[in-house]
């Protein structure tokens, strides 16, 4: 799956690698997400601290060790998703999922589904035995769902005396 466009049902959206001419569109959708689908979740005060983080050259697009995927509907941007192949602070065989966001229009229609898997089959392709992550309070559902389970609640600072609380989630992959 990774490095092919996979259609992902009826409604035309396919997962592929990102560009950097897709920098501005990711992060739209980025904040979106996070304005939209975290207020279920979290005061304004949080999400705009957690908004403040959300810039386009952060995004790892073409770096080694990285995986940027979109999810792309007749060139419109409505989904994308993070993996880092060999973060520094987990075991060998463990990579990290640094994000799965859809936009709030085309949310829960199987696209954030469609970037996980893609993620994952990426890291199994990497030799990765396991994957980690770090949920935000209205993710955590989605990630259960598709057979992460918590590990420790964390707060991850996004602004001086701005936390949010999130709970660090793992799984085990099977084999390809």
């Amino acid at each position: 799956m990774s490095g092919e466009d996979e259609s992902i049902g009826p409604n035309g959206v396919r997962v592929r690698e990102a560009t950097a001419t897709d920098a501005v569109d990711v992060e739209d959708v980025h904040a979106a997400a996070i304005r939209e689908l975290g207020s279920d979740a979290y005061d304004d005060r949080r999400i705009e601290a957690w908004c403040s983080h959300v810039h386009s050259e952060r995004y790892p697009v073409g770096e080694s060790g990285f995986r940027v995927v979109v999810a792309d509907r007749d060139g419109e941007i409505v989904g994308f998703g993070l993996l880092e192949c060999d973060p520094s602070d987990l075991e060998a065989s463990t990579g990290e999922i640094g994000a799965v966001y859809v936009h709030p229009d085309d949310a829960r229609d199987g696209i954030g589904s469609a970037i996980l898997a893609d993620l994952e089959d990426a890291a199994r392709e990497s030799g990765l035995e396991a994957l980690e992550l770090t949920a935000s309070r209205n993710a955590i559902p989605f990630y259960r769902r598709r057979g992460y389970e918590g590990c420790e609640t964390v707060f991850l600072e996004m602004q001086e005396g701005v936390r949010l609380e999130c709970l660090r989630m793992r799984t085990r992959l099977s084999p390809a």
